[in-house]
């Protein structure tokens, strides 16, 4: 098999490179299921207890881009080659031109700059080929890794829906974050 020329590659940057997630990627997500805090924060709730044929379910179905149930999946990898986690692009509501993104990292990899990279690649990617318009996340209150990159990718903080999840035995309230294009081009020096 010939080497790939990843020089002219647009789904990565100088530290990661996006890429399809892949059938054998199950043990990745398998042990990913086992961070019960880093997944509260995600899914807003305790996940029932991880399985094989869950994690094997959930990378057959998303591996192929023809079949998008309403998210398209990538895995992060870094230079080196190491899968470092998952990031999609997911609420996808062409008539109004919004977009939310989903992103886990490995618990190894955290802290690295890794998941900023990949969403710069994913918002550049639903602004500038899929002609979205607004970027609109929210973030479970005290997960302050998730709300420092939202405002260092230039999210502004639009509001805060007030105990709307309920976790860890109490109501939490989720702030909401959004970005439109015009935002994103002015942040990256491209308007």
């Amino acid at each position: 098999m010939r080497e790939i020329d990843y020089s002219q590659y647009f789904w990565q940057d100088d530290k990661v490179r996006l890429r399809a997630l892949r059938e054998e990627d199950w043990e990745d997500h398998y042990y990913n299921r086992f961070d019960t805090p880093a997944r509260r924060l995600l899914e807003c709730a305790v996940e029932l207890p991880p399985t094989h044929v869950e994690a094997k379910s959930f990378t057959e179905n998303f591996s192929d881009f023809s079949l998008t149930k309403g998210r398209i999946m990538f895995t992060i990898v870094n230079m080196d080659g190491e899968n470092v986690g998952g990031v999609n692009l997911n609420s996808i509501d062409e008539r109004n031109g919004t977009f939310s993104i989903g992103i886990q990292i490995d618990r190894d990899h955290r802290g690295k700059g890794y998941g900023t990279r990949a969403v710069r690649i994913l918002l550049k990617y639903a602004f500038f080929e899929r002609r979205l318009n607004k970027f609109n996340d929210s973030v479970l209150e005290g997960n302050e890794p998730s709300a420092a990159m939202m405002r260092k990718l230039g999210c502004i903080q639009e509001g805060v829906r007030r105990q709307v999840i309920y976790t860890d035995g109490k109501y939490q309230d989720l702030i909401l974050f959004g970005l439109t294009k015009d935002e994103y081009m002015e942040k990256e020096g491209l308007a």
